[in-house]
């Protein structure tokens, strides 16, 4: 992977402008780096994916459809690691049209997922700082009717192919997320 961090800062700065989702980018880059780490697999290679996966967002609208296709087409001109070209492509598989199926598709999809979530729950509870979010309250969050429309239960679930219980996953999560809370807003 030829791209450094700078450079893909760059590039998400270019490409994102919504300051909210570029928060969640460098959540999402923090808890890859976190499970990476966890899992013993490439940290940078992780972190990389999180970091990008949603540089599409805005120019497809978040589409179902199309989102995460257009990644790839944004990086032509940099020599991208072809897997996360795939995992990014692969963290919204409506727009490739296949399942998930390896451990790195599977920690994408569950890791940026649960970045929203916990998104979520310290906007509908303002006063509470990333730091008080207990593992226990994401996971009912989770599991209760008001859950997050842009949040899929499903891919959160992700984390159980890779290893992980939910409660364990949801603590790597914010664990991996307190070192960026302030950059991050929470």
């Amino acid at each position: 992977m030829s791209l450094s961090r700078q450079e893909a800062l760059d590039i998400l700065h270019r490409y994102i402008k919504n300051e909210k989702m570029i928060a969640h980018s460098l959540a999402s880059e923090a808890v890859m780096r976190g499970l990476a780490r966890q899992l013993g697999r490439d940290e940078e290679q992780w972190a990389m994916a999180g970091l990008l996966h949603d540089l599409d967002v805005e120019i497809t609208n978040a589409e179902p459809a199309v989102h995460g296709t257009q990644t790839e087409v944004l990086l032509k001109d940099y020599d991208m690691d072809p897997e996360i070209l795939d995992v990014i492509r692969m963290h919204n598989e409506c727009s490739s049209g296949k399942e998930r199926n390896t451990e790195f598709q599977y920690a994408l999809a569950a890791g940026e997922t649960i970045t929203g979530l916990i998104f979520a729950t310290t906007y509908v509870y303002p006063d509470k700082k990333l730091s008080s979010v207990k593992p226990e309250s994401v996971v009912k969050r989770m599991k209760a009717k008001a859950f997050a429309a842009s949040v899929s239960r499903e891919n959160i679930l992700e984390c159980e192919k890779i290893g992980l219980p939910l409660p364990e996953f949801a603590a790597l999560a914010i664990e991996s997320m307190l070192p960026v809370a302030k950059e991050i807003g929470l």
